[in-house]
């Protein structure tokens, strides 16, 4: 039997066909490929928190460049020593506690419950870190990651990513002079949790000045940079507490 092709009832058929078999190869493919993009989504996490602590493969002063990601396993098992989770006054060790998503924690603790916060502890030539998750919100959509802490309260490196920042302004967070402007910087003032501000018109262009809590503000980007200084004092508050025993004093 023939179809007649000029109905508009051939067209909405053919439209349903095409939705039902597209729909179910995409389906076929996102379920065939679940357990790689899983396996991708834990490598990224190990390699953002190795990059704070400064385990990267950075080769010049302008690269951003993680531990491969067949090397990515080994490299963390052998730099971070203890994952904790912090639940209200309950400390406890937790091997995979990377794969905890702080956004579904903070929306938790937004409804007044009890959260479960992951912690990273890291050892490297000597050198104990204290690594932080981070999450918040820039212009366009969410921005997070990761800030690395000595026992003085001193940022000894970080990763920013984003989601939808804007390309050459926002999204330049994850760019290499942009996150080493941090180290150094403390989170302290007066022995207060401060955190660390992106300051426009901060006047330290080379950010010499590691007294101040403050890091230059991206040229054009400035909800993007009250976005990451947010991000980083809300973190910081959320870890409060447990940081306060271990800052020396």
């Amino acid at each position: 039997m023939a179809f007649n092709k000029e109905k508009n009832s051939y067209t909405v058929i053919f439209a349903a066909i095409m939705v039902i078999v597209v729909g179910s190869i995409l389906a076929y493919v996102a379920s065939a490929l679940s357990d790689k993009i899983k396996e991708n989504e834990r490598f990224e996490k190990q390699q953002n928190i190795l990059y704070a602590m400064g385990v990267n493969e950075n080769k010049d002063e302008g690269s951003v460049n993680f531990v491969p990601t067949d090397k990515v396993e080994g490299e963390f098992s052998k730099y971070i020593t203890e994952q904790l989770v912090i639940s209200g006054d309950q400390i406890t060790e937790n091997d995979e506690a990377y794969l905890i998503d702080l956004k579904k924690q903070i929306t938790v603790i937004k409804k007044g419950e009890t959260a479960e916060l992951p912690l990273f502890i890291g050892e490297k030539e000597g050198e104990k870190y204290y690594i932080i998750p981070m999450y918040g919100k820039g212009l366009w959509d969410a921005i997070w990651g990761f800030i690395a802490l000595n026992e003085n309260m001193v940022v000894q490196g970080v990763y920013f990513d984003h989601k939808g920042e804007t390309p050459g302004l926002g999204a330049n967070i994850k760019q290499r002079y942009f996150m080493d402007d941090f180290a150094g910087e403390s989170i302290l003032n007066n022995s207060q949790f401060k955190g660390i501000t992106v300051a426009k018109g901060n006047n330290d262009p080379v950010n010499s000045r590691k007294d101040d809590n403050a890091v230059d503000a991206l040229a054009g980007a400035t909800i993007t940079g009250n976005g990451v200084s947010a991000m980083i004092r809300e973190s910081v508050n959320l870890y409060k507490d447990y940081l306060e025993t271990i800052r020396v004093k």
